[in-house]
């Protein structure tokens, strides 16, 4: 089997939630997640609040539910690292726009601190997310039937004009609809609070 072709599969295991396909994807990336945000991660006040494991922890989190709904077309296991690598540092500039939005004295930050990271924190570990079946559930359970059905189609690994046959509509108007449903989705369940990539 050619490198397209296994990595193709592998894709296709991650959307089906197989939980071996996701331990494989965290050991061979976690690392350069964590890399990318320790070498952007200069704030002094972001340096107490936050660790590279909170910001990939919150990537990883939230690429198993999107890949789940088939939101990502990803051929090459660059583009993979590419994609993860923008989620750092999209989720990393978020929470430093969020802090200093606040316009707080970072002395007075301090006793939020912990409270601030236990919020990020409390999401599933990354571990949990490979097992993910009850994040999963949790997302489809908020989406609508017709959403449903579009990542189920994309699950399944259905191109954008494969489901516009299947739904109606457009391809690019389907991807939208997708897209903005798991934007809702993963904002009400706190995952993230802008879309990552």
């Amino acid at each position: 089997m050619s490198d397209e072709h296994l990595f193709a599969e592998f894709v296709r295991r991650i959307r089906a939630g197989d939980e071996e396909a996701a331990a494989q994807l965290v050991q061979q990336f976690e690392r350069v997640i964590r890399m990318e945000v320790r070498r952007r991660l200069h704030d002094p006040t972001l340096c107490r609040l936050f660790d590279s494991g909170d910001i990939c922890q919150s990537v990883l989190a939230s690429f198993f539910v999107r890949a789940s709904a088939g939101q990502y077309e990803l051929d090459q296991p660059q583009q993979l690292q590419q994609l993860l690598v923008a989620m750092a540092r999209n989720k990393l500039a978020s929470q430093a726009r969020k802090l200093h939005s606040q316009r707080r004295d970072s002395r007075r930050d301090i006793p939020r601190a912990e409270e601030h990271l236990a919020s990020i924190s409390a999401g599933p570990s990354p571990e949990r997310v490979v097992a993910g079946r009850d994040l999963l559930r949790s997302v489809r359970r908020h989406l609508t039937e017709q959403e449903q059905r579009i990542a189920e189609l994309r699950g399944e690994g259905c191109t954008w004009p494969e489901i516009a046959v299947r739904l109606g509509g457009n391809p690019q108007a389907r991807h939208r609809q997708l897209t903005r449903a798991l934007d809702r989705v993963t904002r009400q369940l706190g995952l993230e609070e802008v879309s990552d990539a």
